[in-house]
Order: C-alpha cells, then structure tokens, then sequence
C-alpha cells in the first residue's frame, strides 16, 4: 500500500506534518477530514521515504500512551478499527503512527490484530503481541492492554530512575578523563621545558610523569584513534556469539554491578514471566518469550535449559535452581506458587521485591561511586602535584 506524506492544520491552528498509508489520495482526504483536520498538502512518499519511516526507532512512552488509549476505548465498547484510526490521527510519534496505519489496514484486510503486529517487531516486541493474542483469544482485549500499560510503565520508571541515578557519576568521570587527557597533553610539556632550562634533576616519579606527558602530547591522534577502534572492535566482538556470551558472563560476575544486573533481570524474568500466565499464555510460550527479553544470553541459555527440563516432566523450580543463577529466594517461592497453584500471583510479588532491591542497590551504589571518585581523582591530582613540586623544591634549595 502507497505510503503518502501531508501536512495539515488542526482546530488549534498547529500544522502537523506525518505520513499515512493508504490506498489512493482521496482516501487520505477522507480520512483527515474525519479528523477535522485542515488539509494544505497531500503527496505520494517516494519508496526511499516510505522505508526511512518504517525504520524509525519509536519511543516508549508512545507505547504506554497508545496501550492506554486503546484499553479505555475498547473498554467503551468502541470496535478496533475505529480505535486505531483515532489513534492513528492523535499520534504524534512518526514510527508508532506509520505502523498503526498498516495494523488498521491489515485489520480492515480481515487479518487478527495481533498478526497484524507482529508484522511490526521494532514496535511491538514478541512480549507485547503474544499478550494480545492471549487476549483476542480470551475475550479481554480491554484487561490485556490496560495491564501491558502498566507494565510498561514500570519498567519505563525503574530504567528512568536508574539513568537519572547514574548520571551524575557517569558526567564527573568523563569530564574528569578530559581534563586529565588536556594536562597531560598540553601543561605537563609546558613544565618540563622549564626544568630542562634551569637544569634541575628531576626525581624518577617525574621523570615517569613527564614520559606519560610526551608520549600522549606526541600520540594524541593515535590514543583517540585506539581508544574508537578499540571501542568498535569490542563492539563488534559482543556481536558475535562467543563475545556476548563472555560479556554477560562477566557482566554478572562484577562486585556490585553484576548483583545489580542479576536483580534486574531477575525482576524482569518474574514480572514478565508473571504478566505472562496471568494473560492466559502457556507456560512453555511464555518462557520463550521470557528468555528472549532478558537481554542477558547466560540467563537465556538458562532459561532454555529449563524448558528442556519441564519437557522431561520436571518442575519449574528445579532446573532454575540447579542452574545456580537464581537466588534461592526466587526458586522457593517459584515452588510455592505451583504447589499452590498461585504460580503467577507469586512471580509478580518477587518482581516487586526486586524491583524494590534494584532501587535500593542504585542509592546504594550512588552514594558509594560519588566518594570513589572524589578519592580517586585525589589520588592523581595529588600524585602530579607531588610530582611537579618535588623538582621545584630541588630547585630552591639548591639556589639557597
């Protein structure tokens, strides 16, 4: 289906420039004027623009936002297709809105809505569409989205307090490196042609220190041209399977930070795998999709051996406990729920515990990085100024 760009002025006088795919020009003009919109320009998108589209990276909040609006509408007994099309006409995010026209077109096609989704993976992850074929299947359409909200919105809170929690460290230590990297380049050289000129003899430890300035001063273009190549080869290298599987590896291996990110994806494992169950998807399905949105290979190579493992007749608990990955607290209460029946009840009250753990442990490791740094750039404002005054005061003495 052509894909057509236009540009338009609503009832507040804002103009809106989006794409819509349709079948013919006057199909757009119908449908903006549903919208009570004022049409300046409509055009046909070249193929180039129609793929440039396709590919935008969407925004999670437009998700929650659009999972939201649906539920209330399909609560009100609204059908889908008028759902999508409103929403279509309210959304302002390019990607979102590109892929919730082909959705109404493939729904008005006669195609289910969730295989109309799937058909939009950079939009709705395996997670998401399962849950509203679970849905369609059930009968609660309305229940499914407004509990996909919700969980998006958790998750989308936690990664915002973890980002905002981190940043402070993070621009200290960068901007830190930078000046460091300026007063080894550029003032270091500055003091040596100084002690070379009244001929001072300067101790080893700068010596040392006056080496590391001219070397970096003589080879800056090659330290930065590393420092990118280095860090593109070791992304590469994480591309591949040996290399991602090494890098989470270790990446649970690391003091603190490995127990943060084993309690985030242990958080993320109950919550999902919870919301899953609860949604009415199978259990068999619901750890596929569990293990795909982990995000860590060790723990999805886990979590397939687990499913091996149920396929052999054993319990859920067993395998996960066998793996040594999991903390014994999660595996208990794994095992309550399905001696109880409440398997998904207790997922979600470890995933609250987690997430509860995961907030603890980034105030913690907050407070804790702030003085790290402070010690060390202590340590090596320290270390040059030690190593600058030792020859300057040789050089008094020696006048003296």
């Amino acid at each position: 289906m052509p894909l057509y760009a236009y540009t338009a002025i609503d009832s507040s006088g804002k103009t809106i420039r989006a794409t819509v795919e349709a079948e013919t020009e006057s199909a757009v003009v119908a449908r903006l004027r549903e919208q009570s919109l004022t049409i300046t320009q409509v055009k046909r998108a070249s193929k180039a623009a129609k793929a440039a589209v396709a590919k935008k990276k969407m925004k999670s909040k437009s998700l929650v936002v659009f999972s939201r609006q649906f539920a209330t509408m399909i609560d009100a007994g609204i059908p889908i297709l008028r759902c999508l099309e409103i929403l279509s006409g309210q959304m302002k995010d390019p990607a979102l809105k590109y892929a919730i026209d082909v959705i109404a077109s493939d729904v008005k096609g006669g195609l289910a809505l969730n295989d109309a989704m799937v058909k939009h993976p950079n939009c709705f992850n395996r997670l998401y569409v399962n849950m509203i074929r679970a849905a369609e299947l059930g009968g609660i359409l309305d229940t499914i989205l407004d509990r996909l909200a919700g969980f998006l919105e958790y998750e989308s809170e936690i990664k915002g307090k973890i980002k905002s929690a981190m940043m402070y460290p993070v621009l200290v230590l960068i901007f830190s490196q930078v000046m460091l990297f300026a007063l080894f380049t550029f003032v270091l050289p500055k003091f040596k042609d100084i002690f070379n000129g009244m001929n001072v003899q300067m101790p080893p430890i700068t010596a040392m220190l006056f080496k590391i300035g001219d070397f970096m001063s003589q080879f800056w273009w090659l330290i930065i041209l590393g420092g990118i190549g280095g860090f593109f080869g070791f992304k590469q290298w994480g591309k591949t399977a040996r290399g991602r599987y090494t890098i989470d590896f270790f990446k649970l291996k690391i003091p603190i930070v490995g127990d943060l990110a084993l309690k985030m994806s242990v958080a993320r494992f109950t919550r999902t795998f919870g919301t899953l169950i609860n949604s009415g998807v199978p259990m068999m399905r619901s750890l596929e999709i569990v293990g795909e949105t982990l995000g860590n290979v060790v723990l999805t190579r886990a979590i397939d051996d687990t499913r091996a493992s149920i396929r052999e007749g054993n319990k859920l608990s067993l395998p996960l406990s066998q793996s040594g990955l999991f903390p014994t607290m999660v595996t208990t209460m794994i095992d309550i729920g399905e001696e109880s029946g409440r398997l998904s009840e207790m997922l979600v009250k470890v995933g609250d515990f987690y997430d509860q753990e995961v907030e603890s442990t980034v105030k913690g490791l907050t407070s804790m990085i702030e003085p790290l740094l402070i010690m060390f750039l202590g340590c090596v404002v320290g270390f040059i100024a030690i190593s600058i005054m030792t020859p300057i005061f040789k050089l008094v003495n020696s006048v003296q």
